[in-house]
């Protein structure tokens, strides 16, 4: 079967793929095709009547409605935040812009969102 792919960008890509496929077929077909990791996309499908989420990668296509020339939006997972440059233990808790902010706060305590106005912590 043959797919139209939309991203949010409202760019449109044609996927072929078997007509027995799963969802991680296509997930494969459109990295091997336009280079975007298949384990970051989010599929989903506009049936008549509901959005739906293509989120289990061993269902056929079909299970979900889809078929010859459907029209499936791709979603990007989030990658993960970079490890902060000045803190080999981050777990990437913080934002790298709140880790910014921080370090431009200084060692004033005063200012610090961790503690109390008196600079105490709370």
């Amino acid at each position: 079967m043959k797919v139209v792919v939309e991203i949010l960008t409202r760019t449109l890509f044609y996927i072929q793929v078997e007509n027995d496929a799963t969802v991680l077929d296509l997930k494969r077909a459109i990295e091997a095709q336009e280079k975007h990791q298949h384990d970051r996309l989010i599929l989903m499908f506009k049936g008549a009547l509901t959005c739906i989420i293509m989120n289990k990668d061993d269902s056929p296509l079909t299970s979900y409605g889809v078929g010859d020339n459907s029209h499936i939006y791709l979603l990007f997972c989030p990658l993960p935040p970079p490890p902060h440059p000045h803190n080999d233990n981050d777990d990437g808790f913080l934002p790298h812009f709140l880790w910014n902010s921080l370090e431009s706060m200084g060692s004033d305590q005063q200012h610090s969102p961790f503690t109390g106005s008196s600079g105490q912590s709370e």
